[in-house]
């Protein structure tokens, strides 16, 4: 139901925006200040302000020229969108700041590189690709499900996994209460007590593959994730990062180019009633 709850919310926000601007959320989001949900959360803790005033609800509308600040520090127009494939080593945790003090993704990052947020997460010891954005609308459309894209993994196991239980995954699993889709597994070799495997998941719940694994008997001592959709690990360094071509952007994702943004942004200025009009 949540793929679902957000489509229509894309679908009514459309509707709403237009003349009146755009959803400050949203805004928020697209200029990389957070993503979203948390947009609304920043809202509800009276951090944001619109014109010097503080917004109270996440309904607001943005117009070009409007003045907006979070925590007193003004929000600046929204940048060029920017993804980034980023090889993630095993050790780091995917948030900004760790309440347990532990080493996260965005520490390690080129400074010169700005705020980014993640497209979902890899828990502390998985690794391999994590994309990465400058854009939390787009963060938030990559998550969702209703995209059908395949996350892909190549996982270590200790025990030796049979054919018909990796076949039974197919079907879904329920794990201590917990509905699992449809997974994909196949084995590929065995080094001694160990086994290697692939496996496919479109929506990749909260360290999916290891309840599911654990639930088989095996324990998982290495996950490392190969593919987001059409986005491909292939050979980046580990804790190297790379820039998605602008082009496969808009080819895959439908991002609009700068150009087309300056349009839509020029469009919206001219609508805009002048001081005193009604």
């Amino acid at each position: 139901m949540p793929a679902v709850v957000d489509a229509i919310e894309d679908r009514d926000e459309d509707v709403a925006e237009g003349e009146r601007g755009e959803r400050i959320a949203k805004v928020l989001a697209r200029a990389g200040i957070s993503s979203r949900r948390d947009a609304e959360k920043l809202i509800a803790e009276g951090r944001v302000r619109l014109d010097n005033k503080v917004v109270t609800t996440p309904a607001t509308f943005i117009r070009p020229g409007d003045m907006v600040t979070v925590d007193g520090k003004l929000v600046a127009e929204p940048q060029k969108t920017r993804l980034f494939r980023y090889h993630k080593p095993a050790g780091l945790v995917t948030t900004h700041k760790d309440e347990k003090g532990r080493p996260t993704v965005f520490e390690k990052l080129p400074k010169e590189l700005g705020r980014v947020i993640s497209v979902g997460r890899l828990d502390l010891n998985s690794e391999g690709l994590l994309l990465l954005t400058n854009d939390g609308e787009l963060a938030r459309r990559l998550e969702l499900p209703s995209n059908g894209w395949i996350r892909r993994y190549r996982v270590r196991v200790h025990g030796a996994p049979s054919d018909r239980d990796l076949a039974a995954l197919a079907q879904g699993v329920t794990v201590e209460g917990v509905r699992y889709g449809a997974i994909e597994a196949g084995l590929d070799s065995r080094q001694g007590a160990n086994s290697w495997l692939t496996v496919a998941l479109q929506e990749g719940k909260n360290r999916e593959i290891r309840r599911v694994m654990d639930h088989l008997g095996l324990d998982v001592s290495r996950l490392l994730r190969t593919a987001y959709g059409p986005f491909q690990l292939g050979t980046l360094p580990k804790g190297a990062i790379e820039e998605v071509n602008p082009k496969v952007l808009r080819e895959q994702l439908g991002v609009k180019s700068e150009a087309a943004e300056a349009r839509v942004a020029e469009r919206r200025a001219r609508r805009k009633p002048a001081e005193g009009e009604a």
